[in-house]
């Protein structure tokens, strides 16, 4: 009755999963936020800077623009804008999903100083004659756009209507400009321009008594809504210099939202498939858990309202592969209890508690990684580290405990006790058990490797691999992007194919030349098209105009100016170190010191080959290719990580070691019998990236080309060079000692379970 019992209990969790995530998982998906690169929108960093000489940028006043910038956001009726503060004197916009780009930049950027003036320039009026909130959108007797604004004194404008009304005609106007500039704007200079820089020069024949004033001009009704919004905002108390902008046409987000899904389902689906087939009853349950996961990773998104990115959905996907190594973990160390002959009730037990130490540990260690990126991060790489933290702290719900909990059910009901082959083990790989056989005599696929042995070879390539790629880079030096090196990245979209040719004629047509033209897509249909020099907003403007007439598409455009690129290298560099040091560190404290130092060299080895690499290729570095880099690390160490829990258990179980043949053993054991677990974990991440790279968004192509050589890199170090290194570290020790006291060791590296 008990193991019917269990049964249904699995049955009805599994039942109890399905209702709940059916029915709200469409509802969970439209209520998160997508990010500027998936619909849409542009994002500006300003620095607030003094508009009159002596002003002091407290932080008062820059709340107080901040507040005004708000305001002026809510009269566009953008959907969940977001306005911070960074550093103290710097405010980033981000409006995602904004039909009208330059009206919304113009709209922000614009001081909005309001003066009213005669011809010769001298002020009449200003915006403190204005009533608060009294700027209105409306239409004149001929139904064309105009704003009305309420004055507070009717009188005032009587009289000064009244001086000019007294004037001769053409200099009887009264000139409304918006930021006009002492000793360099004029009404003369101006009024014979076919688009002069004032809003409005009405004529004044006869002296106005009414306390409200019409703009009219050429307006559209859109335009006028924005000049009342801005006029209601109030005068920005200081002036805003865009050090960083990004902007994304809407033809890009959804091409690249709909990309990097049909990369995402690819990928997952292959993960799902390799899963079942190798791992049978267990990969279901772990299929099972990583549904879960999945869903519960983007309830909590939604519950913090975060913005989804590009970048943010590789972390979701990349998640997986982590989530899929915990159970990876979990059930090789299930198999070789069976293999030793253990029953399945204790082989799952047994399985689940050793495993638990090298999951908790590998897992901390890519959770500091994803801190420093989340602290040094810009703002979509902020996204991708804040998943990337949720989904490490959601593994442990899901594939180490939920997936625990079914399959648990499902080996205490019995049904599964002489069915080993349910778990992909035959029975003819199970010693019986009057061998005695122990996990650390245990034969492998990989029994004839001799790692060990071979060392120096790979110390060889190791080194090869430096000074290659020292010689390379000091040749060929990083492509840098403009997020490290400044400047102005310009990607365009087009229904037909394009040639370099015609791209450089149209924006050399437009006064903007450029010799870095890069052709990509299936059929040549994207270009992008980099300037050593920042624009400036009127330069932007132009640009995606004329470039979405030529080509049918609005073009995305970054600019980053050389005080931004100045940080986010430095911050780039904090970020790595801080991330090594961090989990040397932890490894250090878990394990021991000489741990720590091997796995430091394995990952500046991860590091260094991925950035010779793009040196090679000529791939550009962004702020995308250090979240790969940490990525890598916390891979790389998770995968050395399980290797030396192997080593620090196998040297647990053996008396005290007195030569370094003994160790070389133990060193070798514990390779053969974790590199399965590495094979087949590197090969889940793989086939994610693989799929992101093939069918993914072009935004993230780099990212995911760091990753697949980051992933390749990061297992032939924690194999061939870490384990190594540490063992010639170790037999140092022999010599000066004449051997390893294991017990001594014990107390050195503390217990296998961590606290929790």
């Amino acid at each position: 009755m008990k193991k019917r019992g269990r049964i249904v209990a699995f049955l009805l969790l599994i039942v109890l999963f399905a209702g709940i995530i059916s029915p709200t998982a469409s509802g969970v998906l439209k209520n998160i936020k997508l990010g500027l690169d998936l619909q849409g929108g542009f994002e500006v960093l300003y620095q607030v800077e003094e508009l009159n000489k002596g002003q002091v940028i407290t932080e008062e006043v820059v709340a107080d623009t901040a507040s005004a910038l708000s305001s002026r956001v809510d009269a566009l009726g953008v959907n969940e804008p977001s306005i911070q503060i960074e550093g103290g004197n710097r405010i980033r916009v981000q409006l995602a999903g904004v039909e009208d780009q330059n009206a919304a930049r113009e709209m922000l950027s614009t001081t909005a100083n309001l003066t009213f003036r005669d011809a010769e320039d001298n002020l009449m009026l200003d915006g403190t004659d204005l009533k608060e909130g009294g700027a209105k959108a409306a239409f004149d007797q001929n139904g064309l756009p105009i704003v009305t604004l309420e004055l507070k004194d009717a009188d005032k404008f009587a009289q000064i209507t009244s001086e000019i009304a007294a004037k001769p005609a053409p200099t009887n106007v009264l000139v409304i400009w918006l930021d006009f500039e002492e000793g360099v704007d004029s009404y003369v200079a101006e009024v014979m321009k076919p688009q002069p820089k004032f809003t409005s020069a009405p004529s004044v024949s006869q002296r106005i008594n009414s306390d409200t004033v019409e703009i009219s001009g050429s307006f559209t009704v859109d335009e006028t809504k924005n000049l009342s919004g801005i006029l209601n905002a109030g005068a920005l108390p200081v002036h805003l210099e865009e050090i960083y902008s990004t902007s994304v046409g809407a033809q890009f987000g959804e091409k690249a939202l709909d990309d990097t899904i049909l990369a995402a389902i690819i990928g997952i689906a292959a993960v799902f498939i390799f899963m079942i087939l190798y791992y049978r009853l267990p990969g279901i349950v772990a299929v099972i858990s990583l549904v879960v996961y999945i869903f519960l990773i983007l309830v909590i998104f939604d519950w913090i309202n975060g913005v989804l990115t590009l970048p943010g959905i590789a972390a979701i996907v990349l998640g997986v592969g982590m989530a899929v190594d915990a159970n990876i973990l979990t059930y090789e160390r299930i198999r070789e209890e069976l293999r030793v002959g253990q029953s399945v009730k204790k082989a799952f037990d047994s399985g689940a508690k050793s495993s638990f130490s090298a999951i908790f540990d590998a897992n901390i260690t890519t959770l500091l990684a994803a801190s420093v990126l989340f602290f040094f991060g810009t703002s979509s790489v902020k996204g991708f580290a804040t998943l990337l933290i949720i989904s490490i702290l959601v593994i442990f719900i899901t594939a180490v405990w939920a997936s625990r909990v079914l399959l648990g059910l499902l080996v205490n009901s019995g049904y599964f006790d002489d069915k080993t082959s349910w778990f992909g083990v035959p029975k003819k790989r199970i010693h019986p058990p009057e061998d005695e056989v122990a996990t650390l005599d245990l034969t492998t696929k990989f029994d004839r490797l001799d790692f060990v042995k071979h060392r120096k070879k790979f110390y060889g390539v190791f080194f090869v691999f430096t000074i290659a790629g020292i010689i390379i880079l000091s040749v060929f030096k990083l492509n840098l992007g403009i997020d490290f090196s400044s400047g102005t990245r310009v990607e365009i979209l087009s229904d037909t194919t394009l040639t370099q040719e015609v791209v450089a004629e149209r924006i050399e047509k437009i006064g903007l030349p450029s010799d870095d033209i890069v052709l990509s897509g299936e059929n040549n249909e994207s270009a992008v098209v980099r300037y050593k020099q920042d624009f400036t907003q009127e330069e932007v403007k132009t640009l995606k105009l004329e470039m979405s007439e030529q080509f049918g598409a609005e073009p995305s455009v970054s600019t980053v100016s050389s005080k931004v690129g100045e940080e986010l290298a430095k911050n780039a560099v904090y970020a790595l170190g801080l991330a090594a040091l961090g989990i040397v560190i932890y490894v250090a404290f878990r394990f021991e010191w000489r741990m720590g130092l091997a796995s430091v060299v394995s990952l500046l080895h991860d590091a260094f080959l991925m950035i010779a690499v793009f040196s090679i290729l000529r791939l550009e570095v962004d702020i995308t290719f250090i979240a790969a880099v940490l990525t890598i690390i916390g891979y790389s160490i998770n995968d050395t990580i399980v290797t030396f829990d192997r080593i620090r258990e196998n040297l647990h179980r053996s008396k005290n070691i007195t030569t370094k043949e003994e160790l070389a053993l133990i060193v070798n054991k514990s390779l053969r019998q974790t590199l399965g677990r590495s094979v087949n974990t590197v090969l889940t991440v793989l086939l994610v990236v693989i799929a992101l790279l093939i069918f993914g968004a072009e935004g993230i192509r780099n990212f995911n080309i760091a990753l697949l050589i980051g992933l390749i890199a990061g297992m032939y170090s924690s194999v061939l060079i870490a384990a190594q290194l540490w063992y010639d570290l170790k037999v140092k020790e022999l010599r000066k000692t004449g051997g390893l006291d294991v017990k001594k060791e014990e107390k050195s590296w503390g217990s296998d379970e961590p606290v929790v």
